[in-house]
Parts: structure tokens; C-alpha cells; sequence
């Protein structure tokens, strides 16, 4: 059996112990707190869910391009964990990998065709908690433009998301009467915010991606830091 290669050392006295002044306990306890904190932080979570039916193809694009901002939002303030989540076609839904990246999601948002189909919020929802139960996740992001499900429904389930400790951030794309209702009445169960958008408005859309982002990546306090009217309409709005 071969030997380790410490018992082929020669063997040496160890230097006499000294009495450790209360400046180095000091910071060895400071030290090990920080280490401690560092092992046991993880990212924060956050699902990216979108609606790919073909209604959507005109502010597809505009998506693709804006969740790098999410990214490098969330790196100022600590890791950000994202899944992206999208349904389309003939009962089509699907979830991605966790990343933690902007490039790797914005290349499987580039795979992503839009395709005609009814919503299917439900099934993003139900995922949504199946993952909560696994590993905390702190935000939900959906994009859409309408609503062809039973809203009573898609409220019960946003109350079991809500005890699970997730808010929904509904950004709705256009101006259907019908998802904005639903919509409203989701983030406000969830105690997350409704916030509506259109093609013209990238620039708050930007922002307000930002801020979600943020929270999701470090939490209130994280928002709060943020200067900017977005951060503030979104903890006014928040629950």
C-alpha cells in the first residue's frame, strides 16, 4: 500500500502557543461570520414566464432584448437565478435550466418561435409552485397580452403561490379589457404589481425589469437601494 505523502515527511516541532490578543479573536469571529454567510447564501430565485402565442410576435423581440437588463441589475446586488417558462401552440409549455446568466437565456429566448394557441397561465402557475416547494423562489415574472382561462382558477392558484412566498409581476402587453382584469387580480393576491406596456414604452419596460430583478436577486432592502421612480412605483404598488 503506498504511503501518504505526509508520513514520508520528517517530523518537525510545532512552535510554541501563543496567547491570541483580543483584536485577532476579533477578527477571526468577523472572519468566520463573513465565510459563513458567504457558504450559506443562494442565489436568488426567479421565474421568467412568457406568453409565445402568435399575438405576441410583435413585442417578441423587445423581450429578447430586455432580459439581459434583469441580469445585470441583479449582479450589483448578489446572484440571480432564472427559469424561463413559456407555452405556445397545441397545449405546448415548456420550462428551461436554471441560469444564472443573460447570455444563456437570451439564447434560448432566440430559439423560441411564437406560435397560435390559447393561454395556458394555469400550467405556468402550477409549475411556479411545484418549484417554490422545492427551493425558495421569490418572484414571477409574466409576460402576456390576454387571458382565455377560467379567472377564478388562475386565482385560487395565485393564493397557493402567495403562501409559498412568491409574488407575481404580471406585465401586461396591450390593452385587452378581459387580462387586464385577471391580471390585476393576480398580482394583487400574490402581493406582487400589475404593470401594463406596449411597444412604445421600452424604456419604462427596461426599468421596471430592472427592479423586479433586483428584488428577486437581493430582496426589499435591494429595491429600496435602487433610485429610481420604477423602484418606487413597484415597492408603492408592492404588498
Amino acid at each position: 500500500m503506498q504511503r501518504n505523502d505526509l508520513s514520508r515527511q520528517k517530523e518537525t516541532d510545532l512552535p510554541a502557543a501563543r496567547k491570541s490578543t483580543e483584536t485577532e479573536i476579533s477578527d477571526f469571529l468577523f472572519q468566520a461570520k463573513q465565510l459563513a454567510a458567504t457558504q450559506s447564501a443562494s442565489p436568488g430565485r426567479m421565474i421568467f414566464a412568457l406568453d409565445a402565442t402568435m399575438s405576441r410576435q410583435p413585442t417578441w423581440d423587445m423581450a429578447c432584448a430586455l432580459q439581459g437588463e434583469m441580469f445585470s441589475a441583479a449582479e450589483a446586488v448578489g446572484n440571480l437565478s432564472v427559469q424561463l417558462v413559456y407555452f405556445r401552440g397545441n397545449q405546448e409549455a415548456r420550462a428551461s435550466r436554471w441560469v444564472n446568466d443573460a447570455n444563456s437565456l437570451r439564447a434560448m429566448m432566440e430559439k423560441i418561435d411564437c406560435r397560435g394557441g390559447l393561454t395556458q397561465i394555469a400550467k405556468v402557475f402550477k409549475h411556479a409552485k411545484k418549484m417554490a416547494e422545492q427551493e425558495p423562489l421569490t418572484a414571477l415574472v409574466y409576460v402576456g397580452d390576454s387571458m382565455e382561462e377560467d379567472v377564478d382558477k388562475l386565482c385560487g392558484l395565485a393564493g397557493e403561490l402567495r403562501l409559498n412566498g412568491v409574488k407575481v409581476f404580471a406585465f401586461h402587453d396591450g390593452a385587452d379589457p378581459t387580462a387586464a382584469i385577471a391580471f390585476r387580480e393576480i398580482a394583487r393576491l400574490t402581493g406582487g404589481v400589475y404593470l401594463p406596456f406596449n411597444a412604445g414604452s421600452a424604456d419604462e419596460l427596461k426599468a421596471l425589469l430592472v427592479a423586479v430583478a433586483t428584488y428577486a436577486a437581493g430582496g426589499r432592502k435591494a429595491l429600496e437601494a435602487l433610485d429610481n421612480s420604477q423602484a418606487k412605483q413597484l415597492l408603492s404598488d408592492m404588498r
